[in-house]
């Protein structure tokens, strides 16, 4: 779907190895919000990285299996993970660019900061949606295009790698079947050289009703 070198294993099993830990290790804020009130089920998570997201899920009770590209990464999720909760967390490589998940198996798909091409990210996102039950739901959480021209935090000059809810709810339309519950711009403070800015959060969630 795409040969830029920054989709591949590679670049992500080099870049996890520059460091010990990427991430802060703490659970996404929007994910955290939009899935509190769910009855945990199955759930798929597509690019788990170090796998703070899934182990948070797996506290609250759910079932994850939690996908990415780098083995490093997940090697260092699996980790992360303490042994009371291994039985209820799987961690399997693949490569979102070429693998299609099982249709309408899991209560709950999700993915934060999966940035792709747009053609690459409609049909990515559309087979992760394919991939919820009825019922179920899917929650996306991407940085907001309105972060390229705020400046508090740099971002890839790239347009084409960022989209709004708005935007990833109009491509679930045509497929029909599905409750918008979240599409909003939603603002959140990181610290970014030591001091406090406002970045803006893309939220989706929508639940899979036919």
């Amino acid at each position: 779907m795409t040969d830029d070198p920054r989709f591949t294993a590679g670049f992500w099993d080099e870049r996890y190895s520059s460091a010990d830990r990427l991430w802060s290790g703490d659970p996404n804020p929007a994910l955290v919000e939009e899935v509190s009130g769910l009855t945990p089920g199955r759930a798929l998570e597509a690019g788990c990285g170090e796998g703070a997201d899934s182990l948070w899920l797996a506290r609250q009770g759910w079932t994850v299996t939690g996908t990415d590209v780098s083995q490093v990464a997940l090697d260092r999720a699996a980790g992360h993970t303490p042994p009371e909760l291994a039985g209820q967390v799987t961690w399997r490589r693949t490569d979102v660019l070429d693998w299609m998940p099982e249709t309408a198996a899991y209560q709950l798909v999700f993915t934060t900061f999966l940035h792709l091409p747009s053609h690459v990210r409609r049909q990515v996102f559309a087979g992760l949606a394919e991939a919820v039950a009825p019922g179920g739901s899917l929650v996306v959480v991407l940085h907001h295009p309105r972060d390229l021209t705020d400046g508090a935090v740099p971002r890839p000059p790239e347009p084409d790698l960022f989209c709004t809810a708005d935007e990833l709810a109009d491509d679930l339309v045509p497929a029909g079947g599905w409750t918008v519950h979240t599409r909003e711009a939603r603002p959140r403070t990181v610290t970014h050289e030591g001091r406090e800015v406002t970045v803006h959060d893309a939220v989706l969630r929508a639940e899979r009703t036919a």
